[in-house]
């Protein structure tokens, strides 16, 4: 499995002009493979729209991190604000895209991505407004979790971050678009067949004749 597979792939989501938030983990790393070329203003929920990527070590200042906590170096036209204009932002919904993580994801859309009952959380944080208010939400996330079992499911089991919300699915094995039919088949990546994917998901998916290779 290669990470990087998901980030180069999700990295290709993001167009000129749009305004994103890159939420913590995997989404985190799409900023190393926007081009140049595209001009894209990253948001941060803890008050920074303009992110550019992380900090070397000499280039640290300890008052800039991402929602993370990562330290991170900003764009030409960056600003700063408080946390109410910050979610005010979100809560207009106007952001164009939200690339979040995710524990489960289920065949209507629904997203788990905050908490393991048992586990220590540190709460549900901006995810349910990101979730909530950004029209196109972009999951992130590995097809199988580490005991190999589906990661997108029929049904989410775990406490859920916000309702029908996934409009597309980048795993390390495909690209799933969240339709109103179902999970739609879009991509396979090229280490894998169709019966790959299929036999990786337990909730049923839409095969057209039009799946491509990423």
């Amino acid at each position: 499995m290669d990470i990087n597979t998901i980030v180069k792939r999700a990295a290709q989501e993001v167009k000129d002009g749009q305004i994103i938030n890159l939420g913590i983990g995997l989404p985190s790393q799409i900023v190393k493979y926007i081009p140049a070329s595209i001009d894209v203003m990253v948001h941060s929920e803890n008050g920074v729209l303009g992110v550019n990527k992380q900090a070397r070590e000499e280039q640290v200042e300890t008052d800039l991190i991402d929602a993370g906590g990562s330290y991170i170096t900003t764009r030409p036209g960056a600003s700063f604000f408080d946390s109410a204009v910050s979610f005010a932002i979100i809560r207009r919904s106007k952001l164009n895209v939200s690339f979040m993580g995710a524990f489960e994801v289920d065949a209507e859309g629904n997203l788990a991505n905050w908490k393991i009952p048992g586990k220590f959380s540190p709460g549900i944080g901006g995810a349910m407004e990101l979730a909530q208010k950004t029209n196109n939400v972009i999951v992130l996330s590995t097809h199988r979790d580490k005991s190999g079992r589906s990661k997108i499911k029929r049904r989410c089991t775990l406490p859920l971050t916000a309702e029908r919300c996934v409009t597309r699915i980048i795993t390390d094995m495909a690209v799933i678009d969240v339709t109103e039919n179902g999970l739609v088949l879009r991509e396979i990546a090229h280490s894998y067949s169709i019966d790959d994917v299929i036999n990786a998901t337990e909730a049923p998916l839409i095969i057209t004749a039009s799946v491509t290779k990423f």
